[in-house]
C-alpha cells in the first residue's frame, strides 16, 4: 500500500494498543475509501506483557473508538512504519490523541522520534502528578523493555 500523505477524515473501528488504531478513511484524492492502521506518531506505550499496557488501550478508546479522527500522516521516509502501519498525529473529538495519551500518564514521548518538544512537558506534568503509568514507583519505558526482552520479570 502506498504512504499516504494528506489529511484523511476517517471512523476509529479498531483499537490494537494504546498507539494503535484501525480507520476506515474516504480518500482525499480519488473517491476510492479504505481501511489503515494508523500508528500514533511521537508515543510509545508500554508492552502488552507491562503494566498499563490495557488501560494506555483503553484511554484510546475512550478517545476515538467509533469516532470520527482526522489522521494527519507524517512525511518521513515512505509514511509506514516496518509493521506498515501509517504514522500519524491523530485528533478525535477535537482532542489531539497523540498528546492525549502522554497528558494522561498512559504513553511516553518516545525519544527516537519527537519533533514536538511540548510533548516532553505534557510528560513530566503526568509523571509529577503520577498519572496513569507514572503512579508506578518505577516505571520502564517500553523501548528498554523490548531490549531487554519481552520476557523479563520486574
Amino acid at each position: 500500500m502506498p504512504a499516504v500523505s494528506a489529511l484523511l477524515i476517517c471512523i476509529v473501528i479498531g483499537i490494537t494498543d494504546g498507539d494503535t488504531l484501525t480507520a476506515h478513511c474516504e480518500s482525499t484524492t480519488d473517491a476510492a475509501a479504505r481501511t489503515i492502521k494508523v500508528r500514533l506518531s511521537e508515543v510509545d506505550v508500554p508492552e502488552h506483557q507491562q503494566p498499563f499496557s490495557a488501560l494506555s488501550r483503553e484511554h484510546l478508546a475512550s478517545l476515538c473508538f467509533k469516532q470520527r479522527a482526522d489522521v494527519r500522516p507524517i512525511a518521513a521516509g515512505s509514511g509506514l512504519d516496518r509493521y506498515g502501519r501509517t504514522a500519524a498525529h491523530v485528533r478525535c473529538n477535537d482532542t489531539d490523541v497523540n498528546s492525549e495519551q502522554i497528558r494522561a500518564g498512559m504513553a511516553w514521548a518516545f525519544d527516537r522520534y519527537v519533533s514536538d518538544r511540548r510533548l516532553y512537558d505534557l510528560q513530566d506534568e503526568a509523571r509529577a502528578a503520577r498519572r496513569g503509568l507514572w503512579a508506578d514507583a518505577q516505571p520502564i519505558a517500553p523501548w528498554e523493555w523490548r531490549r531487554r526482552g519481552a520476557n523479563q520479570v520486574r
